[in-house]
């Protein structure tokens, strides 16, 4: 209940960018009440009638004013999470697109959203900073791979 009424929860879809360059990942620390100081892909909230890859391309230009190359995006994968252990639980799911730089490497990441990133950087996949943001950390320890073959 809140402010005398209750309060229906209900799932929320993410989007989120494995941006890869060479053998590294963006990465930023969150500033969130859900996974605050872990490092996590930029994304965000799936908007009415948005595409996956519309969602994609938006939230990383708002997030860090770089572009990619939407012919090379691709769906990897969804998963369902549901985050009971926050003062308000929260159920996301959160779909996992691969993208690729549109001009090459020179683009450099910009912290557009500072209230909620502390940053943006390459990590390499084979040595990520820690801690990951609980989702992302899930796939890892999976073995998962998020470059292509």
């Amino acid at each position: 209940m809140e402010n005398g009424k209750t309060i229906a929860l209900v799932p929320r879809v993410a989007v989120v960018v494995f941006l890869l360059r060479g053998k590294a990942v963006l990465l930023g620390r969150r500033r969130s009440s859900v996974g605050d100081s872990t490092f996590a892909l930029p994304g965000g909230h799936l908007e009415f009638g948005e595409s996956f890859e519309e969602c994609a391309a938006r939230e990383l230009k708002e997030e860090t004013g770089m572009d990619f190359d939407k012919k090379k995006m691709e769906l990897l994968t969804v998963t369902n999470n549901v985050f009971s252990e926050q003062p308000k639980p929260y159920h996301y799911v959160t779909v996992f697109m691969r993208g690729v730089l549109a001009d090459g490497d020179d683009q450099l990441p910009q912290n557009l959203e500072p209230t909620k990133c502390d940053g943006w950087d390459w990590y390499d996949w084979a040595n990520l900073p820690e801690p990951l943001f609980w989702p992302l950390e899930k796939m890892v320890k999976s073995g998962f791979n998020p470059f292509p073959n």
